[in-house]
């Protein structure tokens, strides 16, 4: 965990380093926004990065976006005032922490952004061989294609590789490809000169070079458009890259990880993705099984989010009755490990019993429908995308507005699901807006 502070130089920061140092972070400190957003520039990357409250950090958080920097914020104060808290977070901040900050309040924020570092929780004999494969697969410096359902867990499986490879030292560099608008993509992957384009303000360093002598995670590599697989295929093949506008070659050595939800020898037939780009990513394939045909991490799972979230909400750790892991067992699990997680967040805020009991358990849109009731009441006479819509609408309705879980329970990509709320507001539909504080 890279965790990189700004403000002015206090006790206070000191103590917060420290504490964040002895959980295993690599602290670094500049004292103003400007030095902060020069070393992001150069490819110094954060995984983190703490701002001061009143050094305006609603413009930082604004910066930071229109540069497509994309980093967790957390916003820190010396007597800060609930109002200015409150702002901060409405500003797009992670967490407010208050100072003098507690040692266990910084490791659970830590943990909190750091959560998809950890190691993979699995029990079942399937998990346990795909581990085993993964280990021998982490040995090469190999592309490799990570496949399976939305919420699968493919990022984890990304880190699993990397932290077991002999790059675990340097950087692991994820960029969603299906969340950066493509007209941005080619900036966010190779960078930028000065003067490049309009609102190239300074020079900018691409994720490929952030991700020198480490790995380079391209997730949802299916949303990325014809042409700029061709630079992919070039840089992949190469070891080197051209930033836009530049004038030079940069060499980079970087292990390429890709994952798709998406069958991509079926886009290849639909001309939507490059068979000779597909060939070079699948040096290497790992499928990850949804977790309905893993059943034995269900329970595993279940209690490590359990224990995990209780932590994180400081709420009494309680354990799942033997009547909650069987209804959890019981049920589909359309959106996989994430909707899991977001089932077990529900049951630990609800929970008022020494355990966590089956009634506490309150699935997602459509999780809790068994297979053996599969009547069609209310859908007879509707149109396919009627359906669609209502079901699309439902989901969003029931993340309170949140695209990128929407899109994970549903199954689809975040850029389908904006591009089918962007046609649903053409027509006239009310669409749930994005949640106020962090719009997803």
């Amino acid at each position: 965990m890279r965790v990189l502070i700004v403000g002015a130089a206090r006790p206070e920061i000191a103590l917060a380093a420290d504490a964040a140092r002895e959980r295993g972070a690599e602290v670094r400190h500049v004292p103003s926004f400007p030095a902060a957003l020069d070393l992001l520039r150069q490819g110094q990357g954060a995984d983190l990065l703490l701002v001061d409250a009143d050094d305006e950090i609603d413009a930082a958080i604004a910066r930071l976006a229109a540069e497509r920097i994309f980093l967790p914020v957390v916003a820190y104060g010396i007597g800060c005032t609930p109002q200015r808290a409150a702002a901060a977070i409405k500003a797009g901040a992670r967490e407010f922490l208050p100072f003098p900050p507690e040692p266990e309040l910084i490791a659970a924020i830590l943990e909190a952004v750091g959560e998809s570092r950890q190691e993979l929780v699995c029990a079942d004999p399937r998990m346990t061989e795909l581990l085993g494969l993964a280990r021998r697969f982490a040995a090469t410096d190999a592309c490799v294609l990570v496949t399976g359902e939305s919420g699968t867990g493919k990022e984890m499986l990304a880190r699993f590789l990397h932290r077991h490879s002999r790059r675990a030292g340097g950087p692991f560099v994820a960029v969603n490809c299906a969340a950066v608008p493509e007209s941005l993509l080619e900036s966010e992957l190779f960078g930028h000169e000065k003067g490049a384009f309009t609102g190239a303000v300074a020079r900018r360093i691409g994720r490929f070079e952030e991700a020198n002598g480490g790995t380079l995670l391209l997730d949802e590599i299916s949303e990325m458009e014809p042409r700029l697989q061709a630079k992919l295929l070039r840089a992949i093949q190469e070891r080197e890259i051209d930033r836009i506008g530049g004038r030079h070659p940069v060499k980079v050595d970087i292990r390429l990880i890709a994952t798709s939800n998406r069958d991509l020898e079926q886009a290849v037939a639909e001309g939507t993705f490059r068979a000779d780009l597909l060939f070079r990513l699948s040096v290497l394939t790992l499928e990850l099984p949804p977790l309905r045909e893993r059943p034995a991490d269900i329970a595993a799972l279940a209690r490590h989010f359990a224990t995990k979230l209780a932590r994180l909400n400081g709420l009494p750790e309680r354990p799942l009755s033997e009547d909650a892991i069987r209804r959890l067992t019981a049920l589909p699990w359309r959106g996989n490990v994430r909707e899991l997680e977001n089932c077990l967040h529900r049951a630990v805020v609800l929970a008022r019993g020494e355990r966590i009991e089956a009634e506490d358990i309150h699935p997602t849109v459509g999780a809790g429908r068994q297979q053996e009731q599969p009547k069609a009441t209310g859908l007879v006479g509707r149109t396919v995308a009627e359906v669609e819509r209502s079901l699309i609408i439902d989901t969003l309705r029931h993340t309170l507005g949140n695209r990128t879980q929407a899109a994970g329970i549903l199954g689809i990509s975040i850029r389908t699901l904006r591009n089918k709320l962007r046609q649903y507001g053409g027509e006239g539909v009310p669409v749930p807006p994005p949640p106020t504080e962090h719009a997803a």
